[in-house]
């Protein structure tokens, strides 16, 4: 990276997309490969490199992993370019795409491949590409949240294409959980990898870019989650110290809640300690906690303030609640029903992946736990729930994470030819810790 003078993150951010673009149009390998940290960007190259694909006469399927994620790139598509034609292809499923889509004559849909075959941009899930036969391979792909499709996916319609950009982020939650996959570890043809993972395990010498701005994470946060969770590709924040501010109309009454509430405001994180204590998964106390938090966070009227942009209300619709477990959202989203707390978004790492919000207030994932299991110590789980914000990050833990974790040191095989891509969980929560308790606060 370049040093602090020097970096112009609007600079370092347009000389990645010219790189990545002057590949995927001019390059000879059959796939790019981009990894893209939180907020980056990543909807919005897909979207610029599906119009300059287009723009150069190149017909062009997109493969995304889930049919919120395709409806949303092709609203992105049709809003940026409205004369585009877009073909969105479905399953025969009742209510298969989002009706938001009946809005624009330009989107065409059908649950053939053929009858949107000769349509500039088809955009579809993995899982519905996989059953196109009998049509003629398209020239270009992108493939959209590459980490998140498995290997087998990729090879099911690698037919289909005769080059791709693959983008995604490396450092988010696999959507599939791995059962007895041990004995394919390391193998080039292991069925258990990453499309990305086995792409690059056959075709090492593909070009490899990254997208060095996360415009998400503020100051105070990217270089946390950078070092922790991206240390073999680090990034900057698109704005420096000072740039954001979270400011609040009404003071603090000097509780707990509003002594962390004002830490966060001012550093951009803040720690809510309760006392060190084994507890159920669903902690009555924590999930108090956190509805009280959220509470105080409405009624204290907050307004954020970003570089550009006019002031904005810190409504509850710029404000989630994130969890490892959906018993546990769904403990907090009745505990917060009670405090007459509602559009406050309640939801596992799992479901917020890809999503921002001004505020975010986090149950630890350790918290009160009597053991550190692979699940909670998964560092996609932990680096999601610690990079959701604009402005701050509340968490609420008990006491005694530390020597937990020092109790259960990470016993994670090293595997040969597998490569690492950041550290485990173990090691990205002692550096995430660490950080919070500096801006602890005790109840």
């Amino acid at each position: 990276m370049t040093d602090d003078v020097a970096f112009d993150p609007g600079a370092e951010a347009a000389r990645a997309t010219e790189a990545i673009l002057a590949d995927t149009l001019h390059g000879t390998h059959r796939g790019v490969v981009v990894d893209s940290p939180p907020g980056a960007g990543k909807s919005t190259l897909v979207v610029r490199a599906a119009r300059e694909l287009v723009a150069a006469g190149r017909r062009l399927m997109i493969v995304a992993q889930t049919n919120a994620q395709v409806d949303d790139l092709v609203l992105r598509l049709v809003a940026k370019d409205p004369e585009l034609p877009v073909g969105r292809l479905h399953s025969s499923d009742q209510d298969a795409y989002d009706p938001a889509l009946d809005a624009y004559p330009q989107v065409v849909k059908s649950s053939r491949a053929g009858d949107l075959a000769e349509l500039p941009v088809v955009v579809s899930t993995a899982a519905k590409w996989a059953h196109v036969r009998d049509v003629e391979p398209w020239p270009h792909a992108i493939v959209d949240e590459a980490y998140q499709m498995r290997s087998d996916a990729l090879l099911a319609v690698a037919g289909l294409f005769e080059r791709a950009l693959f983008v995604g982020d490396p450092g988010q939650l696999d959507p599939f959980a791995l059962v007895g996959a041990d004995q394919w570890a390391g193998l080039a043809h292991d069925p258990s990898a990453s499309a990305v993972a086995a792409l690059l395990a056959h075709n090492p010498d593909l070009p490899q870019h990254r997208l060095p701005v996360s415009w998400r994470l503020p100051a105070s946060a990217a270089p946390l989650v950078s070092a922790a969770f991206y240390p073999y590709t680090p990034f900057r924040s698109g704005t420096g110290p000072g740039d954001r501010s979270l400011g609040f109309a009404a003071p603090g009454d000097g509780s707990s809640y509003d002594a962390v509430i004002d830490e966060a405001a001012r550093s951009g994180w803040g720690l809510l300690e309760l006392p060190a204590k084994l507890t159920p998964r669903t902690d009555p106390e924590a999930v108090g906690a956190i509805a009280r938090l959220v509470r105080r966070l409405l009624d204290r009227e907050g307004t954020s303030v970003s570089p550009g942009e006019d002031a904005v209300p810190l409504t509850a619709a710029r404000v989630a609640v994130g969890t490892a477990h959906r018993d546990q959202a769904a403990a907090v989203r009745e505990a917060l029903a009670a405090l007459d707390v509602t559009d406050v978004t309640v939801d596992t790492a799992n479901r917020l992946q890809g999503r921002e919000y001004d505020v975010t207030v986090v149950l630890h994932p350790l918290s009160g736990r009597p053991d550190a299991t692979d699940f909670h110590l998964e560092t996609g789980r932990l680096c999601v729930l610690a990079s959701r914000h604009r402005h701050a990050c509340l968490v609420v833990c008990r006491a005694g994470v530390a020597e937990l974790l020092d109790a259960h040191p990470s016993t994670e095989p090293v595997r040969l030819g597998v490569e690492l891509r950041f550290p485990d969980g173990w090691e990205a929560h002692h550096a995430v810790l660490a950080r919070l308790g500096e801006h602890r606060v005790g109840v």
